[in-house]
Parts: C-alpha cells; structure tokens; sequence
C-alpha cells in the first residue's frame, strides 16, 4: 500500500483528484445506538468480472490506474458485520473496503431508534466521494433530525423530507467549502408501514410474495426530470455527469452544485430532497436489502433477491448472508476496466412474522 508519500487519486463519482496524504485509509464505520464502526473509499470502474475467485497472480502486480484511479495491490477484504434483532426483525449491517485506498461509506442501524416512544426502526447506508465528512455526519445524526421535526409522529413521510433538508442546511452552513458528498438510502419502519427514502444511487430492494420489488430508483443526471432541473438551476450534463463531474443529481453535500441564488434545495442542479416510497407490511414480505452502488453495479435487483433468498432459505445466518454477498460482488484482478472494485456496504433486513 502507499505509504507517506502523495499519490494523485482521482474520485471517479466527481472526477476530482485529492491526494493520498489527505485521504485516511480507516477500516468501515458503522454507526447504531449500541455500535459504532467506521466505513472508508468511494470510486466507479466498470468491468465485468467473470470469475469470483481471487486472481492469485493480483498479489505480482503493482497498484493498477484505472481511469485516472489508484487501486491496491490487492483487495482487503477485511469484512466488518453488525447484527442486531428483536421481536419483529433481525437485522445485519456488512462492509469492505475492497480494492479501494479508502473507506468512504457509512452505516447506521437503529433498533429502535433510542429515546422514542414511538418504536420507531430506522437503517441507512450512505456512500461518500470526494471524502468522508459529509457521509460520517450524516450518518451520526440523520435521525436525530428527523425525529425533531413536529411531524415525526404523525406525518413520517413530511418529517423525513424537512430532516433531509434541515441537515444538508447545517452542513452547508458549518463548511460550505467543503466538496465532499454522500448518498442516502435509508427505511424507516413504523406500525407495519415502511419508508424507503433514496438520494442518489445506493439503493434497495423488497423480496415480497416471492418476487422482488425495487424500493428506490438510482438518481442519475440523464434521467428526464432530473436533467430538467439541472438545466433549469444554471447548470449542464456533460459526459452524463453534473457540469461534466458528479455522476448524481441528488446528494447530501457537493455544495458546489447548490449555489444557485432565489432556488428551493429541491430546485438546486444537485437536490438533497429524497425520493420516499411507502409501502404496507404483511406477512408476504420476507426481507429487505439496502446497498451502495459497489453491489448494485455489480448484480442487478433480481440477482441481489435471488441470491439472498436461496442463502437465507438454506438456513446460512444473515451477516454470513452479507458478507458473501459482498464476497461475490468483489472482482478478482483489476488487469482490466472492472466492476466489483469499490467500496462495499449491504444491510439485510428480515421480517418475523409469527408462524400460525
């Protein structure tokens, strides 16, 4: 690995370059009212990975550049598992680093959310570039703003949207030079009712009545509405990214594109306003998953389903279920442009209906 010496890394989701002596290679983080682990790296490369099995020759050859990117000599695949249950859910939170220099997602579990009556379960995962400020205090402090809000006992879906907006405002305000950002994926699950709340591309999935439904929807400059505001708010898509650099239209962060005078945060070229679906529970639905785009590039929706499905139905624990997920997802060399090489971030979340 490097070691002090400054290297030019290039963040492939803003396409800006930093270097190595100011990134901090820690191990994941994850945050919950009883754990706490920290998430660090966040770039794109796309490749198709045939093989799942480590490239034995990977540990032979130098760091690889790959569009303009360092990767590591090899993988480290150190992987870092919270599981915490009740009555009504069992939950896991996994992560690794993977062939990234840094760590840059975060997590946080809360079962339930701590000092609230209202039994109240919220889990989130948040994918950072250009740094970890913005997903480490996002992640540390989302709920808390949401559960201030005077709607959040009975109007969840409005408190959620003003929680967003109120803690990308004191981002903003407290280090509006700062260029980092972070994606948001969070469920909240209430009385039976589950909110998916979604800015970016990190995102989930429901294995409901044996099939899988998507709960959220990438944000991505090209989609028609989102390019509408962008173009709308001063700004352009060049390259499929935001003025040719951030590969979001939605994010906590990247204050750089939320600079437009007289604009709402939901009318910025880069919104922090989450798309939020609800849906009803029953005893249909089997379990949920939650991840960043390190997966989600790798396998599509009804993969992700199928292959949780057919572990958890062989009776494989659900953090081995994470973990192998991510160990699937995960290329075996970089001796070319790869998928399966960026930081990796999952959570499973199992429903236990009682048997009749």
């Amino acid at each position: 690995m490097p070691q002090s010496h400054e290297t030019n890394v290039y963040d492939t989701k803003t396409e800006t370059n930093t270097t190595e002596s100011q990134k901090s290679a820690t191990m994941p983080q994850h945050n919950s009212s009883r754990h706490q682990h920290q998430l660090t790296g966040k770039q794109r490369v796309d490749c198709d990975a045939p093989s799942r099995k480590m490239n034995q020759l990977a540990d032979l050859i130098l760091p690889t550049a790959i569009l303009g990117q360092l990767l590591l000599t090899k993988p480290n695949t150190v992987k870092t598992s919270t599981i915490e249950a009740n009555e009504q859910l069992a939950v896991c939170i996994a992560s690794m680093q993977g062939w990234r220099l840094t760590m840059e997602d975060t997590s946080c579990l809360h079962l339930p959310i701590q000092n609230d009556d209202t039994n109240t379960t919220f889990v989130g995962v948040f994918d950072g570039h250009g740094g970890t400020n913005v997903a480490d205090y996002v992640s540390k402090h989302l709920h808390k703003f949401i559960v201030r809000q005077p709607e959040y006992k009975d109007n969840l879906k409005k408190a959620i949207v003003k929680g967003f907006m109120e803690i990308d405002s004191k981002l903003k305000r407290d280090h509006p030079e700062d260029q980092s950002g972070s994606t948001a994926c969070t469920i909240f699950i209430r009385n039976k009712m589950l909110y998916c709340s979604n800015l970016g591309d990190s995102r989930a999935i429901a294995y409901e009545n044996g099939k899988v439904v998507p709960l959220s929807y990438d944000h991505k400059p090209t989609i028609p509405l989102e390019y509408k505001r962008i173009i709308e708010a001063g700004s352009w898509v060049e390259a499929e990214r935001v003025n040719g650099t951030l590969a979001l239209s939605r994010a906590f962060g990247d204050f750089q594109f939320k600079n437009a005078p007289y604009l709402r945060p939901e009318q910025q070229a880069v919104s922090c306003v989450p798309d939020i679906v609800t849906k009803k529970l029953d005893k249909y639905w089997k379990f949920v998953v939650i991840a960043c785009d390190g997966i989600w590039e790798v396998m599509s929706n009804e993969r992700v389903g199928d292959f949780v499905k057919r572990r958890l139905s062989d009776g494989m624990q659900i953090d081995k279920v994470c973990e192998s997920l991510m160990s699937a997802c995960l290329a075996p060399r970089t001796d070319g442009l790869c998928l399966g090489c960026d930081n990796m971030t999952v959570s499973i979340i199992l429903f236990k209906w009682p048997e009749k």
